[in-house]
């Protein structure tokens, strides 16, 4: 499900009725939580939140246009997905997060790389995601994306 905004607002005010309050929900749980410095916008979609160029001008080597992504949320056909780049590029991150999900959510993880998939919306694990939010600053993120991801693609 692609969705044309401008702005998160309008994003969520184009989603279907049952995810509006779920994506509205996840939307607030990862702007609360995130260390000062990123921030929200529309990326490639999706609600997104990224290190602007004012704090790292390379930008995403993809496209250095666009600014440095790190957390997107995007209602899809069937889930609402949570898309984090750290967990993709830090095994030691994804290796915490994994062991803490049961410990939240009864049913198995769904994930890829990066994208935490939620068929349900009512056990969507608000306070993990808190936690792995504060996990990382957009220093320590850019640090981990031109280590492990930007010098890899080469």
């Amino acid at each position: 499900m692609t969705i044309d905004a401008k702005t998160t607002d309008e994003y969520i005010s184009k989603l279907p009725e049952d995810r509006k309050e779920a994506v509205s929900k996840l939307r607030a749980t990862v702007r609360d939580n995130l260390p000062e410095g990123f921030e929200e916008c529309i990326s490639y979609k999706m609600i997104g939140f990224v290190v602007p160029h004012s704090l790292y001008p390379d930008g995403y080597h993809c496209d250095p246009k666009l600014p440095l992504p790190f957390i997107n949320i995007a209602s899809q056909k069937n889930f609402v997905a949570l898309y984090h780049s750290g967990i993709y590029a830090d095994k030691e991150l994804l290796d915490w997060f994994m062991g803490e999900y049961p410990k939240y959510v009864r049913t198995k993880l769904d994930m890829g790389k990066s994208c935490i998939r939620f068929k349900k919306m009512e056990t969507i694990p608000h306070d993990l995601i808190a936690e792995l939010c504060q996990k990382m600053t957009p220093q320590a993120w850019i640090a981990l994306y031109e280590k492990n991801i930007k010098n890899r693609k080469r």
